[in-house]
């Protein structure tokens, strides 16, 4: 994970990392009202919500492992276009996978295999995603992970990124609601 190159000058473990910190600023924010160290962009929801966000999310040591190794298979997946672009292709699949082999923790091995979800998840599958015991684990990860990742996308001020929260914030609500209800 060290060797393998998340963005130029930021390994896959680097990356995981970072997105634990921005996790762990963001939990001691809503939960000790600590201030903010990182630049955050917070939607309405979280803060409506953050008793029961605090109250929902799974155990803090799990949540921990799986943001640091949650692309812990992109070293073995990865592949290069002809452009020189490098994608990795099924990653939370192989991670989990990976996971596996390393360590027998079902509960980080499947929030590993769901990394991805919260990021591809579409309104019409927001019922069934808020059913899950990890849907608010992989929201406020999913969260932490557009934060964190802000710098590749030219910042929050950028396109990209006000795409991807945008995304993520209309999820959010709609998961909220369903879990109130």
């Amino acid at each position: 994970m060290e060797n393998c190159e998340q963005m130029k000058g930021l390994s896959v473990l680097g990356h995981g990392v970072m997105v634990c910190q921005y996790f762990d600023d963001l939990y001691n924010h809503l939960n000790n009202g600590e201030p903010l160290q990182y630049e955050w962009k917070l939607p309405e929801w979280l803060v409506e919500n953050k008793e029961m966000i605090i109250d929902s999310l799974m155990d803090l040591d799990i949540v921990r492992c799986y943001l640091v190794y949650h692309d812990c298979g992109k070293p073995y997946c990865r592949t290069v276009d002809h452009e020189g672009k490098q994608h990795f292709p099924n990653h939370a699949k192989v991670s989990k996978e990976k996971w596996l082999e390393i360590d027998r923790d079902t509960d980080v091995a499947n929030l590993i295999g769901m990394d991805m979800d919260i990021h591809l998840l579409k309104d019409v599958g927001c019922p069934e995603f808020a059913k899950r015991k990890e849907a608010i684990t992989l929201l406020i990860a999913g969260l932490s992970e557009i934060h964190a990742n802000a710098s590749m996308f030219g910042g929050i001020d950028s396109t990209s990124f006000k795409m991807k929260w945008k995304q993520i914030s209309k999820r959010g609500k709609k998961i909220m609601a369903l879990k109130a209800s």
